[in-house]
């Protein structure tokens, strides 16, 4: 490895300029511990008079990032463009058949098209790190590629978009609901002004894809993901949650099973007395089930210009270093064919909220479509929001809609939809009914 390494860097948001900042505040402690020294050379973005918080005046400003990608004149190319179609695929490509080093912050992109680009980065010997592109600061893909490398991996799951713990933190601890929240969300900067990616699920699952491919050696599957996102949680479920001893946390799970591989992302009932129930805020965690390692849960900030702009530069110094790792921990040629688990029963039941017609017939009516899906269940429980008006909990006789909370015990999935579906089409309930699972941890 050379004595010194040039970057270029395309796209200067919030990241790219947090990088900048990094670079400037300790590049000179660089040299003494990797043996190299780390210089930006030049940078790309879309507007180059627009007021930034750091000079750029010294770098050579590209107008094209797929030309910057080709420049003779960088060893690095940082892409913070975004997007996982268009210029940012382009240049990186363009990058890494350049023979040039490529550090990414772009989970959708690789969740689309990683192993594509990781075969062009084995095919010309260079290296495709991505720590940033999954939960921010927290060095999640380090521990998988190096730490857990001698583990065989059987689940990894975690809290992985900061938006949606925000909100329903928010949710449990002040008791608003969800509308109120996501704007607040917004006000503050954690939510977009179109929150639908983050809260939709879609973030969270671009994250677990590629996860999934290091954790079990597969081929990236992103399309085959379950997908939920928390929009339908209601102040009534958090309540519900709290007093039966859970917190309500958007998880992404993947587990390698008998018959594939299992991913999905959704509301998640959790024991308040685990790790994963604290996590509190817009902070993120991953964790891990190793078989010689055991159970390890790495927590900290999902976002922000300072931790992803850490991540992106570990990155670059892990190449300063000469370490050139396979970007998914195997060779391109070793990943096996993605493979879908069969459904099986979810070992931890299912929590079920009905809104249910206080007439006669409707609770045995109720009763009977769980029991012809053979649904056992653990608990039946009649409530009313805390939040009710006085003098409505003595109103249990008009006919009007009472809130009916289930637990059931192992079932399948299918059974669930099935009675719900029946459920539903009876005229019994007065909304569509609210299923989360509850997940043993």
């Amino acid at each position: 490895m050379a004595n010194e390494l040039n970057l270029g860097i395309a796209g200067l948001g919030t990241v790219g300029i947090g990088v900048l900042e990094l670079v400037s505040a300790h590049g000179h402690s660089f040299p003494s511990r990797t043996g190299c020294a780390v210089n930006v050379q030049a940078v790309s973005a879309r507007d180059r008079r627009k007021n930034r918080k750091v000079d750029i005046s010294s770098y050579e400003w590209f107008d094209d990032p797929v030309a910057l990608a080709a420049s003779d004149g960088i060893d690095v190319f940082v892409e913070l463009i975004g997007g996982e179609e268009g210029v940012a695929r382009t240049a990186v490509e363009t990058a890494l058949k350049s023979g040039k080093h490529v550090v990414t912050a772009n989970k959708a992109l690789l969740a689309s098209h990683g192993v594509a680009l990781a075969k062009i980065a084995d095919e010309n010997g260079v290296a495709l790190n991505f720590e940033a592109a999954v939960a921010g600061g927290i060095p999640a893909i380090k521990t998988i590629r190096e730490s857990l490398l001698a583990n065989d991996i059987t689940r990894v799951y975690g809290i992985l978009n900061g938006t949606c713990n925000y909100i329903l933190t928010r949710m449990q601890k002040e008791g608003r609901n969800f509308d109120d929240v996501l704007q607040e969300a917004q006000d503050a900067g954690y939510a977009e002004a179109d929150p639908s990616f983050d809260v939709g699920g879609h973030d969270t699952a671009h994250k677990l894809s590629l996860l999934t491919t290091l954790a079990f050696g597969v081929e990236t599957s992103f399309d085959t993901i379950y997908v939920e996102g928390i929009e339908s949680i209601s102040l009534t479920d958090i309540e519900a949650a709290d007093e039966l001893g859970y917190r309500i946390k958007l998880l992404g799970v993947a587990l390698r099973t008998n018959s594939g591989i299992e991913q999905r992302v959704h509301p998640t009932m959790v024991p308040k007395n685990t790790a994963i129930a604290e996590v509190d805020g817009a902070t993120n965690c991953v964790a891990f089930n190793g078989d010689f390692a055991g159970d390890i849960m790495l927590i900290g900030p999902g976002a922000g210009a300072h931790p992803t702009a850490s991540s992106v530069v570990s990155d670059v110094l892990d190449i300063a270093k000469g370490v050139i790792l396979p970007p998914f921990a195997r060779h391109t040629n070793d990943l096996e064919p993605y493979k879908r688990a069969r459904m099986r029963a979810h070992e931890g039941g299912y929590y079920i909220r009905l809104s249910v017609y206080d007439r006669p017939g409707a609770f045995a009516a109720i009763a009977e479509r769980m029991a012809e899906q053979e649904i056992s269940l653990e608990s039946i429980v009649q409530r009313r929001p805390r939040s009710a008006l006085p003098g409505i909990d003595a109103q249990l006789d008009d006919g009007s809609p009472l809130p009916v909370v289930m637990i059931t015990h192992k079932t399948t999935e299918a059974a669930i939809r099935a009675a719900l579906e029946k459920i539903e089409d009876e005229g019994n309930v007065n909304e569509t009914p609210q299923m989360i699972r509850i997940e043993k941890l």
